[in-house]
Parts: C-alpha cells; sequence; structure tokens
C-alpha cells in the first residue's frame, strides 16, 4: 500500500506544479505604492495600463516625474476591507487626486493581503 500512495504522489506532483505556475505567472492587475505627505500617508494603486501611460522607467520614478511636470497624479485609493466571501483584502475605496505640493515621499508597497482590482 505505501507503494501506491507513493506512487499516486509522484504522478499528482506534476498536475499540482502545472497548476500553479499560470497563477504566478500572470501580471499583477494592480500596482500598490504607498504615499507620504506631511499629514498622513495613503495606499494607492494603479493599474499596469495606468503606469505605461506615465512613460517608461521603474514605477515610482513615473509617478515622480508626473507630479512634477503636471503637479497632480489620480489613482484608486485602497484601504483593507472585506471580500465578499467574507476574507480580509486590499480593494479600492474611490479616485483620489494627489498634489505635488503634498507629497514627500511616493515608495512601491508589498500587500500581505489579496488585492481586489479596481471597478472597470
Amino acid at each position: 500500500m505505501p507503494f501506491l500512495s507513493r506512487r499516486l504522489t509522484l504522478l499528482a506532483t506534476p498536475m499540482v506544479a502545472a497548476s500553479i505556475a499560470p497563477a504566478r505567472a500572470q501580471a499583477p492587475s494592480i500596482l500598490l505604492f504607498r504615499v507620504v505627505s506631511q499629514r498622513d500617508e495613503i495606499i494607492i494603486g494603479l493599474t499596469p495600463a495606468e503606469l505605461a501611460a506615465l512613460g517608461s522607467g521603474p514605477e515610482v520614478e513615473r509617478i515622480g516625474r508626473r507630479l512634477a511636470s503636471e503637479g497632480q497624479i489620480g489613482a484608486w485609493r485602497y484601504t483593507v476591507g472585506r471580500a465578499p466571501d467574507g476574507s480580509t483584502r486590499y480593494g479600492p475605496n474611490g479616485r483620489i487626486s494627489i498634489l505635488r505640493q503634498d507629497t514627500y515621499r511616493i515608495e512601491p508597497y508589498t500587500s500581505a493581503l489579496p488585492v481586489a482590482p479596481p471597478p472597470s
């Protein structure tokens, strides 16, 4: 019996790995950034298309260049909330405008929680 169990495990391992690989290969639908100002800090999210519209280079530099050139940038504000299934996640909480005068620092933000895409 142990031989059969070991053989099933060896057969199942490639199938599990194949089902996980496509999930890892997908690009994120939203990238999060922490924006720090004198008064507070917030988490914002931009889609890959929104980031591509800002030009080339590292993401935070693209955002910084847009703030410097135009004085503001629009983004999705992200907050921790509940998903429809009851789990905790980061989700969009409306569009906001970030002004150059109020911003001290923009940095990438990696969430330990799942991140929901913005509404279409």
